[in-house]
């Protein structure tokens, strides 16, 4: 059996020092804003808690937590005495008084105990897989049905084994289409920079092609083409795992993975959906790529004849925020692992590219189609260098970013260091 090429958008291409696609920037009115910062932890264990929602109450306004349970967020003034809403996916929920933040604060959000009575019991679907298909037929009546405009912060790594290549970040505007249609997403670029070292690249640049794209399109919700076709739908296995909550309310819990006859390379993880709604809240999966040849056909979109490339791992994550009744994309994570094998020589290199984009506030708006412009993105688009950023403090402005994870940071020190020197 054939099959379509599932995330084909999510391709590396392998090529000798070639710049593409834009890099543009628009003036931003600053206003005043107060910051704070800390990190989140479990209270039972001390353990760091990655990718937490942190959301003033009352507003669009929010964040995430980097991998080392870390965030800073970006208030305004208007709002300095309101309320951050802190939620984790099998925690409890905790609202915090922004003026009580002093410095930087540690915050332990308790484990929540689920638990199913009868009538959870009862009420849970017996088939693990319709219970699937019942949670994409409803996108129209659970998630945000308006023409929305998203601000979104955006960031993309290359590593080549520990050590940073290439560093790329962005503020971006999505123009996100209703659920119930089908036209694809819109992004604008606001504000971005780039540096990528390429002697450690081994004259080898290698690139992400479709940037913010490529996260918008694990909207499982909006685009479930690429998973979950009717056409495919039958080449998986769904079953119930444990449940788990979040906000106090229950949240079933679906694995999937290939049927074993399947050779194609497919999908397998994790499904969390809301038990009141069937809303899908969360979903964490990967891509089979134990077929070496098929997996690569997937991703590879060019290289030098001389070099065997191959994924190693695929993994992919995204979550959703509710607002008013209303459940729309929040944030997602794409982790793409390459091993790279040119004939003749001895030793491999091994490439990670990692993106991920969180939406930091969000608006309804009137506009249908997003206008056409200088700064608008195409999913081929992959960031140039752009480097000056970096050494200003100040360069983000009021915009809210995802807190940078200590090899980022060092990243960024050194290559603030480099440019001081020329």
């Amino acid at each position: 059996m054939k099959k379509k090429n599932i995330f084909s958008r999510f391709l590396v291409a392998l090529c000798l020092f070639a710049i593409c696609g834009t890099s543009s920037f628009t003036a931003q009115n600053i206003s005043k804003f107060l910051e704070i910062e800390g990190i989140i932890v479990d209270k039972s264990n001390n353990d760091r808690l990655v990718f937490t929602d942190l959301v003033i109450k009352g507003t669009n306004i929010s964040t995430v937590t980097n991998i080392d349970g870390e965030f800073l967020l970006k208030v305004p003034t208007e709002h300095s005495e309101g309320v951050v809403v802190i939620t984790h996916l099998g925690y409890e929920t905790k609202e915090i008084d922004i003026a009580s933040f002093k410095g930087s604060t540690k915050i332990e959000l308790t484990p929540a105990v689920t638990t199913l009575d009868a009538v959870s019991l009862v009420a849970r679907p017996s088939n693990a897989k319709e219970l699937v298909l019942q949670t994409l037929q409803k996108k129209g009546r659970l998630y945000n049905n308006d023409n929305t405009l998203m601000t979104a912060f955006y960031r993309e790594t290359i590593k080549k084994r520990k050590k940073n290549a290439s560093l790329s970040e962005a503020v971006v505007k999505i123009h996100k289409q209703p659920y119930t249609n089908y036209r694809k997403d819109n992004i604008e670029l606001v504000k971005a920079r780039k540096n990528t070292n390429y002697d450690r690249l081994d004259t080898l640049a290698l690139k992400l092609q479709g940037g913010p794209f490529s996260n918008i399109y694990t909207d499982l919700v909006k685009y479930p083409e690429y998973i979950f076709t009717e056409e495919d739908i039958d080449d998986y296995e769904f079953s119930f795992d444990e449940s788990t909550n979040i906000d106090k309310k229950l949240v079933y819990v679906v694995n999937f993975k290939q049927n074993p006859f399947i050779k194609d390379p497919l999908y397998y993880g994790k499904l969390f959906i809301d038990a009141s709604t069937l809303a899908l809240t969360n979903a964490v999966y990967s891509l089979n790529v134990e077929n070496r040849h098929l997996a690569s056909q997937m991703f590879v979109r060019k290289k030098p004849r001389k070099v065997d490339v191959y994924p190693t791992k695929a993994t992919y994550r995204v979550k959703y925020r509710i607002q008013n009744g209303k459940w729309h994309y929040a944030y997602s994570n794409i982790l793409l692992s390459f091993k790279v094998n040119w004939k003749g020589k001895l030793f491999n290199s091994i490439y990670t590219l990692n993106s991920e984009m969180a939406v930091t506030d969000w608006e309804i708006t009137n506009t249908k189609v997003a206008k056409i412009e200088k700064q608008m993105l195409r999913p081929s688009t992959i960031l140039t260098d752009q480097a000056s950023g970096f050494s200003d403090p100040e360069f983000w402005g009021e915009y809210n970013i995802i807190e940078p994870e200590k090899s980022i940071e060092n990243a960024i020190s050194k290559i603030k260091r480099q440019l001081k020197k020329t």
